[in-house]
């Protein structure tokens, strides 16, 4: 598919997804995150689309990352918030702001999982909501943007 319009998508990665391989293998599988990164922009070569990267542990951070993003001309905004899904009312709040679609992305299905990863608070920002898909989470996100 060959895009002519914007299609620039940021995808901000929340705590712990720097561990992805080390981390719960059982539950995330044993890539890295950066390996995932790598299969997703191959897999998107022939689509024309830049994806920007980010990642951090911190809160504040990636609030800032959002409210700086709110104020750019995304195609869409992928966000896989890890654990601050659960808790984070100021990641939802700066969610609010983007006009662009939000789509919320984890590798596991929450719903398998315990009972407090169930509900996500971040998920009420979102446009699309997509769990359990594992390595080709981000790749789903980008592609259902592009139709």
């Amino acid at each position: 598919m060959n895009q002519t319009k914007n299609s620039e998508f940021l995808i901000i990665n929340g705590p712990n997804l720097n561990m992805l391989g080390t981390r719960e293998p059982e539950i995330y599988g044993s890539l890295t995150l950066a390996e995932i990164k790598n299969y997703t922009e191959k897999s998107l070569e022939q689509d024309n689309v830049k994806l920007e990267w980010y990642q951090s542990n911190i809160e504040g951070e990636i609030v800032t990352k959002i409210q700086e993003a709110s104020q750019k001309n995304y195609k869409a905004l992928i966000i896989n918030p890890g654990a601050y899904s659960h808790t984070s009312v100021a990641i939802f709040d700066a969610l609010c702001l983007m006009k662009c679609p939000v789509i919320e992305v984890h590798i596991s299905n929450t719903h398998r999982r315990e009972e407090f990863r169930q509900t996500k608070l971040t998920a009420k920002a979102s446009t699309i909501i997509m769990e359990g898909l594992g390595k080709i989470a981000y790749l789903t996100a980008v592609k259902s943007q592009l139709f």
